[in-house]
This record gives structure tokens, sequence and C-alpha cells, in this order.
């Protein structure tokens, strides 16, 4: 190879022309893609490398040397710029001769909405740049555990509901004592922001002093005789405990830190980050690394600190890696510039931190051992249900089925009913990509018309997008990306239904239905006109069934959250008898309404305000009522008949596309 390798003419021209200046230079190839992205602080010596002493190099330089068919660069006033520029680039171009940071994971965060006259304390996947940001978690459940704590100390309110100059009624929470009442102005902005910097105090790590404030009002309770008071303060104790119990203590300095190690094997690389915050472990990271075959110690860490921190949301002061790297102070620098404080990068040689850096060290070489043959079992089950779904819908082998779209509608008798999208991509799941739609324009138990208005709202704002971006050169958008095959939950006419709709918006992708059986399990896929034969191709199968119970499950959930709210609002109301402060007050004893259907009438006496004759009547209702209900009818257009272009004609300007996040809010 070394001795055919000749440089060519008009690349030792620009070679000539290189400044010594910092900068970053890029490598292309034949077809103009963008194949390597470095820095350097002498951009003539350091590029003019690449293409001198050839056969010194290694193989995989060897290889992108060969395929560079020309180059760019751009200078920078300072090595750091430099640095902050190439980690931008690859961010950007995911050159494939770079060493590339590969983590598909949406860890959780907890956000504080400061920007908000009276904030939240929510739970979120993705970085939206407002808010103060804390985490990133390891589970979804460790976040939800943490907002209970802080949900029970502290009253800020839990809704999204616009908070104005109009005194608005309270929702249960604050009867309950549950929030501080911020909609009908029974607080301050000044004091709720006392509590709000007490939640940003709590989740920078400082605890001690809640506790310690908590049991002293335990005490003043127990002193005053109010038992049930004090017990609620011990149940906010132990939950604040039960809190610190999970994470390790290892150091008593209170400091944040970042303790970084790797461990390769074969052609693969792990990465592993513990962080330490106030002096406990509160988090692990672990991201597998490509391209890092051959690679040095210093190439990895490097490469991986350049990706990870330039888009992370905290960077501690402290940051300890397993091995040396080279232009360490720059790196130093670099991270200085982005927190605008000063950032150490260390190499523990002895003492506890050289203790933990090889417990980091010992995780990474695990999770490489451990795991290699599940991530292996992985990919082949990707790759052979890809393969297999090609064959069942006749789709050449050389085209790619990244990204899969399948849809779902639940209802209860044609009431709340809503449509649910989830994403499969490269045969795993997108849940930043997931879509709730509450049906607007069908009324009744209409599967079919409601699968179209979910679909054409879908599609439309997806055009929409794409027209945009092709105006103004920006392909951004939410709903941009069109799947390479639609999976719809049904058989022929649903999938009928659904083409109706991409043959109006002159769409063209597979559209398959989704095949259920008595028992309501995958089946097989309906397919242009007839059944494939799912279950004879094992692993689409099996892909199939995780996609359809998916989406299914996706659906129940925002149906069955709609309905609890809808009846948690109505259904006592219907009572004779019962009032706002009565049901303020069964619902304070009960916690919900299920209990009080449940309850006995001597029960029900024993809340405030209730005496025998409401107490008989609420049970009676409940009872009653059970045992003389008669099933719901409805006049559900058949969407057989209906005509498409007339359906969307009519919901043309009914409002555009939810654009939902799973792991916030539910649309009002």
């Amino acid at each position: 190879m070394s001795e055919n390798f000749v440089v060519k003419d008009h690349i030792k021209e620009q070679l000539k022309r290189l400044p010594h200046n910092p900068g970053v230079y890029i490598m292309k190839d034949h077809a103009g893609e963008i194949i390597y992205v470095g820095k350097s602080k002498n951009l003539k010596n350091r590029v003019s490398s690449y293409f001198r002493g050839f056969s010194s190099h290694m193989p995989k330089v060897q290889t992108m040397v060969i395929n560079i068919a020309e180059f760019e660069y751009f200078i920078t006033d300072t090595e750091v710029e430099a640095l902050i520029l190439e980690a931008n680039l690859i961010k950007k171009y995911l050159p494939r001769f770079n060493i590339l940071l590969k983590d598909d994971k949406m860890y959780p965060f907890i956000v504080v909405t400061v920007e908000e006259a009276f904030p939240r304390v929510i739970m979120t996947r993705n970085y939206s740049g407002k808010g103060k940001h804390f985490g990133p978690y390891m589970s979804s459940d460790q976040v939800r555990k943490t907002l209970e704590v802080i949900q029970s100390i502290f009253p800020l309110r839990e809704c999204s509901k616009k908070i104005t100059n109009k005194i608005d009624r309270p929702c249960l929470n604050f009867h309950i004592g549950r929030c501080a009442g911020a909609c009908n102005h029974a607080i301050t902005k000044e004091d709720y922001r006392s509590y709000v910097n007490q939640v940003l105090q709590f989740l920078n790590g400082d605890r001690d002093w809640l506790i310690k404030d908590l049991n002293q009002q335990m005490l003043n309770a127990a002193e005053a005789l109010n038992f049930e008071k004090a017990a609620e303060i011990r149940d906010k104790i132990n939950a604040l405990n039960a809190l610190n119990e999970k994470q390790k203590a290892i150091q008593a300095n209170g400091k944040n830190q970042d303790f970084i190690a790797f461990y390769s094997f074969e052609e693969r690389t792990c990465v592993m980050l513990f962080q330490v915050r106030g002096g406990k472990i509160e988090g692990r990271e672990s991201h597998n690394i490509s391209n890092a075959l051959g690679m040095s110690a210093s190439d990895i860490l490097t490469s991986f600190i350049t990706q990870y921190y330039s888009g992370a949301l905290m960077i501690p002061k402290e940051i300890y890696l397993s091995d040396e790297i080279e232009m360490k102070a720059l790196y130093s620098d670099w991270l200085t510039k982005l927190l605008g404080t000063k950032v150490e990068i260390y190499v523990p040689q002895k003492g506890e931190k050289k203790k933990l850096i090889d417990l980091v060290s010992k995780n990474a070489k695990e999770y490489i051992i451990k795991f290699q043959e599940k991530i292996d079992r992985e990919i082949r089950f990707r790759e052979s249900a890809e393969s297999e779904l090609k064959d069942l819908l006749g789709i050449p082998h050389n085209i790619k089925l990244r990204r899969l779209e399948a849809y779902d509608i639940s209802n209860t008798s044609g009431v709340y009913s809503v449509g649910s999208m989830v994403v499969f991509e490269d045969g795993k799941k997108k849940r930043s990509d997931y879509r709730r739609y509450r049906i607007k324009t069908i009324e009744g138990a209409n599967d079919y018309g409601s699968m179209q208005e979910v679909l054409y709202r879908r599609f439309k704002r997806g055009l929409e997008e794409q027209n945009i971006a092709l105006e103004n050169g920006i392909g951004e958008g939410k709903f941009i990306h069109f799947p390479d095959v639609l999976l719809i939950d049904g058989g022929k006419g649903h999938v009928n239904a659904v083409q109706e709709v991409l043959n109006a918006l002159k769409i063209d992708i597979p559209c398959v239905g989704m095949v259920k059986d008595d028992y309501h399990k995958t089946e097989d896929l309906y397919f242009q006109g007839e059944l494939c034969g799912l279950k004879q191709k094992h692993n689409a199968f099996k892909l199939i069934y995780e996609i359809q119970e998916e989406v299914h499950r996706f659906a129940i959930e925002y149906h069955k959250s709609l309905r609890s709210k809808e009846m948690t609002s109505s259904i006592l109301d219907e009572i004779p008898g019962i009032g706002e402060k009565r049901k303020i007050a069964l619902l304070k004893q009960f916690q919900s309404i299920e209990n009080i259907k449940a309850a006995q009438v001597t029960d029900l006496e024993k809340v405030e305000g209730i005496h025998r004759t409401v107490a008989q009547s609420i049970y009676d209702y409940f009872h009653i009522k059970a045992n003389t209900a008669s099933p719901v009818t409805t006049n559900a257009a058949s969407s057989e008949n209906s005509d498409p272009t007339e359906y969307m004609d009519s919901t043309e300007n009914k409002g555009s596309t939810e654009n939902m996040d799973p792991s916030e809010h539910s649309e009002k």
C-alpha cells in the first residue's frame, strides 16, 4: 500500500499554503463527505505529517489518507478556540475516522423552571436550554422518588397552568396542603421564591439543614399534642433519609467531581464515568466508543472529554482520569472557559481517589467483558429482524429500514378517544419521538376515522416542516423525518383508511397492518392485500410483537390518564349533598375515588362534614349505580363510507399536531 501511495498535486499545493497558526482541519473524500476533523497548534506541521512517512502510519491512518481528496482548515486565535471548534464539528458531522462517542441513552433530568414567575419542578429527557437542570440521573425511578420527596415537603405547584392576575379556583392540591396556591394568589412571589430557593439548595445536595429543620418541627408538633402533624413530618424525614441512604458517601469534602476511566477489548472500548456530587456517588454512565482500535489512552480520553463536556449541563471543578493525557493544561483551560471558573484535571496516584479511579476502571472492564456477548446478540438480532422484515415486505436489501413508526387508537365506547405514535430506530425505542394525540374531530367509537385524523395531523405537520427546511436550508423540526415503514395496529380496514390519507397527501411509504389474534396478541402482518406469514420469521416476529405491545401500552396509558382526570373532577359532583368542601374532605381522607367507592357507610361518616344521611347517599350512589348501569350507545359514523378528502377539509384548521414529550404533561 505504501509503495503505491502518491500525494496528489493539488494537495501538495494546498500543503504549501498552510499557515503555522493554530486551528482546525477538515479532511474530505471524493464525494465531498467529511471523513476526519482534527485540531493543532500548528496547522502546517500537523496536516503535512499525514502525507509524510506514509508507511509509518497505523493502518487506520493510512486508509484515511488514501481517501483524502481535499481538505479545508479554520485558523483560530488560540488552541482553546481550536478545541471548541473541533468538538462542535465532530458532533455535527460524525466523521467516520474520528473516535466517536456513542451513547443513545436519554438520561432523565430534574428541571426547575426558574424562568417562570411561579416555577415548577419537573422531569424531562430533553434539554431545552430553559430552567435550572439537575442530573443526568441514571434512572427515571430515581427521579420520581426524588420528586415525590420534594412534592411532599415543598408546596410548589405541579400544574402547567399559566398564572395571571386573575384569581382562579385552586385545585385539590391546594386544599390538601400540597400546593401554596399561586393560581388564587394565596402566596406572594417572594414567599414562593423562598420555597424555590430551598428546592435548588436541596437538589444541589445540601439536605442536612432540611432534616434538622423537620426534626424541630416534629418535636414542636408533638409538644403541642398535634400527633397527626408530627406523624406527617416523621414520614417526610424518613423519605429524606431513604433518599440519602441510596447514595454512597466516599469523602467528607462535599465537592463535585467526575472520575473517568476506560477499558478496551478487541474492537470495543467503554469509557466509564462516575459522578460524585457533594462527596457522594450519585450516578454512573457507560459510553461505547467507536473507531478507537489502536488509539492511545490519551487519544481516547481527550476525544471523550471534548465530546462529552461540550454538551454537558454540569461540569465539576475537579476531573480525575485513569491515564495521563497530552496537553492537559489546554483541556483544563477549555473546561474553565465553559464553566466560568477554574477546572482542574488530575491523574491520582495514591489514596482514596486512586482507589475510586481503579473502581471505575474495574466497572468499565466488567461492562465490556460481561455485556460484550449481549451487545453482539442485540446487534445480530436487529440485523436479522430487519432482513426478515424486508423479505416479508419485498423490500430490496440495499434499502435501510432505519425508522419504523407505529400507531394505535384507544377509547372506551368512543369516549376519551386518543391516538399514540411510537418510534423505533435501528430496532430500538426512540422515546423522545413518541407522540400522543387526543382525537378532536371524530365522535364515537370510529377507529378508522380516528386513525385517519392522527396520520393526517402527523404527516401534514411533517410536510410543512420539510417545506420550511427547503426554503431556509435548515432541516429542523419534530416531525420532519418520515418513517421507512408505517405500522398500523389493525388489519385490512385500518390499512386502507391510512392509505387514503397517504394518497391524498401524495406520500409514498409502505403501510403495514399489525394483525392480532383472538387473544389480542400479534398474529401476522397485512401488506398489499394479503397476510405475510410473520410467524415463520422468528426475529421479525419478536420485533413486531415488541412494537405492537409498546404502541398499545402508550395509547392505554394516555387514555387512562384522561379518564382518571375527568372522573376525579366530576363524579363526586354528581352525588346529591356533595359540594366543594365535602369533596375536598373526602379526597383528603381517602386519597382516591377507588378508596371512596370501597368505603363503608361507617367509614364515610368519620370524614369531617359527612353525616349519616350524606354518607348513605355516597354509598348508595356507587353501589346502586354499579348494579343498574346500562351499556353506552353511540352514533359513531362508519368510516367505510367516509371520504378522506372531506375529513381533511374539515380538520385543516383544527389546530396543529400535538408534539407531546412523554416525559412532560399530557395535552389538556
